[in-house]
């Protein structure tokens, strides 16, 4: 009877309760998401203001990445801890927590004074703000991957964690278009006054509205049976340890496809608009406006390839889906010299290219079994996503100023060529890798 009950439920299609799940869960990453990103739309504007003046601008610059690498580097500490205790104890309430975390020091930037008021102190309060969005961060994602995949039917886990993902890049894009409306209305010495801290207060606040909406949301039936029948030994285990020791092939790959969703999201994405300025020319309202249709595209696509792997083999999808963006975030890049008037075209689609990093997220949460899922996703992606996530803006900075204009193009299209490599061997031995609980 069991059996029969659990093959149905299986069967079903999403329900009320499963698009209220989803909708509060990506409505509440995409607010968290755009307090940690946000940064980086106006770091030009943050290096001016939090390091000397005399400073040159490409030390600046480089010192502002720095601020924003560190977000990163300190994630696979927030991930880890808050995944270990919602492996142990339920992920609505990390899941909340994150929130608390993010919400708070995105407001706090908002009101920092600047190095003209505090001197160097200013640089450090950013530096620990930024630390603090870090710890909330590493928390978010992975246990927001977690969370709807373990509410839906299995069948529907690939769309879920599409539109989730779709949700996260609705934060990108409403941090896209805030900065594009901030750089309409303010200019020069406004800009620099308080034009810039408007995001981060609105932020803030938003992060809050966010928390109180997850209120609403459910422990996830699966833990809830999970800890029904869990041995009080099982519970005094270290998660990531187990993860570790018995799941390493799994862990190896999603940091692999971590690696590659930090080059989409971070270079294609994030530090495109700062690029097409510095490096072709173009004004940042061109940018910025071309940048708003490139994240359109990549939600379309994150939606569209998680729908995707519902239908067919995670290796197939890998292997077209990682070709479609080695061609389009290609035909952006190495367009622009040539033909700069097709950035509003070459643009969208290198977005739409990227989106298949929305199917990445439903390998991750199937590798692990339910016990350690949070731990083994946040573990994977918080380690690969500090590493990337946090050097590449530093690198490829340095790299695209002193050696090659090209270099982002390069390192983004390898990778993808990566992903492609990664489907082909989860295509000749994709049940290998996938959790029994899952499969």
């Amino acid at each position: 009877m069991t059996d029969l009950t659990t093959s149905a439920t299986n069967r079903r299609t999403l329900n009320t309760q499963d698009y209220k799940t989803l909708g509060l869960a990506a409505l509440g990453g995409a607010l968290e998401f755009y307090d940690f990103i946000i940064f980086v739309f106006f770091s030009l504007v943050i290096g001016h203001l939090f390091f000397p003046q005399d400073m040159p601008q490409w030390l600046s610059q480089v010192q502002t990445y720095g601020i924003f690498a560190a977000g990163y580097l300190i994630r696979p500490f927030g991930g880890i801890v808050m995944a270990h205790f919602g492996d142990l104890f339920g992920r609505k309430r990390m899941f909340t927590l994150s929130i608390l975390l993010m919400a708070l020091p995105t407001l706090l930037i908002g009101c920092l004074p600047t190095y003209q008021d505090i001197g160097y102190a200013a640089p450090l309060l950013l530096l620990l703000m930024r630390l603090c969005q870090g710890l909330a961060v590493g928390g978010e994602v992975p246990g927001a991957w977690t969370f709807v995949a373990e509410h839906v039917p299995k069948h529907r886990i690939g769309l879920a964690c599409g539109i989730l993902t779709s949700g996260l890049s609705l934060g990108i894009l409403l941090g896209s278009l805030i900065s594009t409306l901030i750089n309409m209305v303010f200019e020069g010495e406004s800009m620099n006054t308080w034009g810039w801290r408007i995001p981060f207060i609105v932020g803030g606040i938003f992060g809050f509205l966010a928390m109180y909406l997850r209120r609403w949301l459910k422990e996830t039936p699966i833990f809830i049976e999970m800890q029904q029948r869990k041995s009080s030994e099982t519970v005094k285990r270290l998660p990531v340890l187990i993860v570790l020791r018995d799941h390493f092939p799994q862990t190896l790959l999603s940091m692999l496809l971590t690696w590659i969703l930090s080059a989409g999201i971070m270079v294609v994405i994030l530090m495109a608009p700062i690029y097409l300025q510095k490096q072709v020319g173009f004004s940042a309202m061109q940018a910025l406006q071309a940048n708003t249709l490139a994240i359109i595209g990549l939600i379309m696509s994150c939606t569209l390839y998680g729908a995707l792997m519902d239908r067919f083999a995670i290796g197939k999808v890998f292997i077209v889906g990682s070709l479609i963006a080695v061609i389009t975030i290609g035909c952006f890049y190495f367009s622009l010299a040539s033909h700069p008037q097709l950035l509003f075209v070459t643009y969208p689609l290198a977005g739409f290219g990227v989106g298949v990093v929305g199917s990445f997220a439903y390998f991750m949460v199937k590798a692990f079994p339910t016990e350690v899922r949070y731990s083994g996703v946040s573990f994977s992606f918080n380690m690969a996503y500090a590493i990337a996530g946090g050097l590449t803006p530093l690198l490829l900075s340095i790299f695209t100023d002193l050696f090659n204009k090209l270099a982002p193009a390069f390192y983004v299209v390898s990778l993808f060529s990566l992903g492609a490599v990664i489907g082909v061997v989860l295509l000749c031995s994709q049940h290998n890798y996938i959790a029994k609980d899952f499969d």
